[in-house]
């Protein structure tokens, strides 16, 4: 790996809609995202699980989120 992919991580997203049986014109995401350098693979119920599923590597690379991006994740986790 050179020194410019040092700090990159590549990620492979498949999303799909599943329609649901009790309510009709109702759908549910679903899919998985794959870490490519290390073949992590995660199975996705929401999609906002994408974002959970990437961030450690984020903040591995010192990326540091503020008090904003936190208060989202809590309304997300208690909603």
């Amino acid at each position: 790996m050179d020194a410019t992919e040092a700090g990159t991580h590549s990620f492979v997203i498949k999303i799909w809609q599943e329609a649901t049986a009790d309510e009709a014109g109702q759908v549910i995401w679903r899919g998985h995202i794959t870490h490519v350098p290390g073949g992590e693979r995660r199975y996705l119920k929401e999609l906002t699980e994408i974002v959970s599923f990437i961030k450690p590597y984020l903040v591995a690379m010192g990326v540091q989120f503020g008090l904003r991006s936190r208060l989202r994740q809590w309304r997300v986790r208690w909603t």
